[in-house]
């Protein structure tokens, strides 16, 4: 006689579920990430997220998430073990094959659209890449939760094991990949700093831009670019260091800060941008140490703010 779900049951075998969703999903996530960061998209190559919150957020979910499916399924094998009409609860049949037929519905859908792309012309190596990753994992979590469906892993619990300790080792992997890719949190919060460094020098150029399209003439200090009425206060270097202003010309300037890292393709907006905002040379890139950025007003693209009549 099969035995009733318990509220114990339920919760075990649906947060068990969650942990495994949630785990998958991060799982193919990252490694589309790396993908992404393997093969750029040349459509989208104008920006690149410093701090890699798409990574830190799949690194987080597996950190967290991982442990808590195997040991929830690890309780649940061991419940089945102990009470082996437990093997046919109809929380965990139901539960089994709708994780089969997700998992097959992710197959189909995947060669449909490899074979849509294939037929289009569109296939990059960054695309058949994730392709496969989908396939694998999903192909991986079909046969897995099939033959456990069949209770192949209560009568081999030793190969379980060992399927248990691969996953988990691939999962490592993926995760000191993240480590690799993005640095630690340390270095990841030096990019912090330096970000903010750039777009304070940004507002800071913007000040300048204005100041001299208003009075035809560049100020001798920052300190003259502070306005009480419009609220503009001159911004402070997160690390207490000094952001530097020299006037080099009439229409002229450099800004010089000191930053933690060398700065990487892409970042805060680094790409020249001479046409765009009217000022030469606009470009944030920069290394490690005192970095000054040199500018130069176009007259023509920021013309003086026209005088009013008397």
């Amino acid at each position: 006689m099969t035995p009733k779900v318990t509220p114990k049951d339920f919760f075990l075998w649906a947060g068990a579920m969650i942990a495994l969703y949630s785990s998958v999903f991060a799982f193919i996530a990252l490694l589309f990430q790396y993908i992404n960061y393997a093969y750029p998209d040349p459509l989208v190559s104008y920006y690149i997220d410093p701090f890699s919150s798409g990574i830190r957020f799949a690194m987080a979910t597996l950190i967290v998430m991982v442990p808590v499916a195997v040991l929830l399924f690890r309780v649940l094998r061991k419940d089945i073990e102990s009470v082996p009409a437990k093997a046919d609860l109809w929380i965990r049949r139901w539960i089994l094959v709708l994780t089969i037929f997700v998992a097959g519905l992710a197959v189909v859908g995947d060669l449909i659209t490899l074979i849509n792309y294939f037929l289009g012309g569109d296939l990059t190596t960054r695309f058949v890449l994730k392709v496969v990753v989908l396939l694998l994992v999903a192909a991986a979590v079909f046969t897995h939760f099939l033959a456990d469906l069949r209770g192949y892993w209560v009568r081999y619990s030793g190969r379980a094991q060992m399927v248990g300790w691969g996953a988990g080792i691939v999962v490592l992997a993926a995760i000191a990949a993240g480590f690799l890719i993005m640095g630690s949190p340390n270095q990841v919060r030096l990019y912090r700093f330096d970000q903010t460094k750039v777009s304070d020098l940004q507002s800071i150029q913007y000040q300048v831009v204005n100041y001299w399209q208003q009075k035809e003439t560049l100020p001798s200090t920052l300190e003259q670019l502070e306005d009480p009425i419009s609220g503009w206060m001159l911004p402070q270097d997160p690390e207490g260091q000094v952001y530097r202003y020299e006037k080099t010309g009439n229409q002229s300037f450099k800004l010089c800060a000191t930053f933690n890292a060398e700065s990487r393709n892409g970042e805060n907006g680094s790409i020249a941008r001479p046409a765009m905002y009217g000022v030469e040379g606009e470009n944030w890139q920069h290394g490690a140490g005192e970095v000054c950025f040199d500018r130069t007003i176009d007259p023509e693209r920021y013309p003086p703010y026209p005088k009013p009549l008397r």
